[in-house]
């Protein structure tokens, strides 16, 4: 009896993961861990759903929030298809950290999975000796007084989608400051392009439409 209970227990599990919208055909969800929380990151499955709330607006004012560029120099442009494998391979493993470069108001209202705060601002006048402590949480070491970034993280940043550029305001200082390039990778679809495609979300306040 216990052998068929449990027969037929594996055979309702591989139905739960048989999703009717996958993330990609061999990939049903990703878990990560958001703050001491375990979180299943998969895409909508309602085939109607649709995007009723800020990042359903197609246009905003430009300047400030216009189109930009794919790329930035020398660092890796990576999709949502990469994003979440980053999730999968590079946050589970503990080897990387989605960083989230938006205001906390953004943050706190709603945010990827996993991803922790470095608002963009903070690096707009920032100091050695906070830049240091920032580092060192994304694993830079200090070496005979000098920053040792070979154990640190990779990071994969983001911000509101493709008509923002907080992304590009705290890479680039980062980079003047010695964070490794290679060590860096740009989601530029953000928040807008996950959503887009039915991600889940960690949801903490409403959030309107700017």
């Amino acid at each position: 009896m216990r052998r068929w209970f449990l027969i037929i227990f594996a055979v309702f599990a591989m139905a739960q993961e048989d999703l009717l919208i996958k993330i990609a055909p061999d990939i049903s969800y990703v878990t990560v861990m958001h703050r001491g929380i375990k979180i299943k990151v998969m895409r909508n499955q309602d085939p109607e759903h649709l995007l009723l709330d800020d990042y359903s607006k197609t246009s905003r004012p430009c300047p400030p929030f216009c189109i930009h560029p794919i790329k930035l120099e020398g660092i890796k442009t990576i999709a949502t298809l990469e994003m979440v494998k980053f999730l999968r391979d590079k946050v589970n493993s503990g080897k990387g950290v989605v960083v989230d470069a938006r205001l906390p108001s953004w943050y706190k209202a709603e945010t990827i999975p996993s991803a922790i705060n470095i608002p963009f601002v903070i690096f707009e006048k920032i100091d050695r000796k906070k830049a240091e402590k920032i580092f060192k949480l994304l694993g830079m070491e200090v070496k005979n007084g000098r920053w040792d970034f070979s154990q640190a993280k990779e990071i994969a940043v983001f911000c509101n989608g493709v008509w923002c550029d907080q992304s590009r305001r705290l890479i680039e200082p980062m980079i003047q400051l010695g964070y490794p390039k290679e060590k860096i990778y740009w989601y530029r679809n953000g928040m807008q392009g996950w959503k887009l495609l039915g991600l889940t979300t960690v949801v903490q306040k409403v959030n309107k439409a700017k």
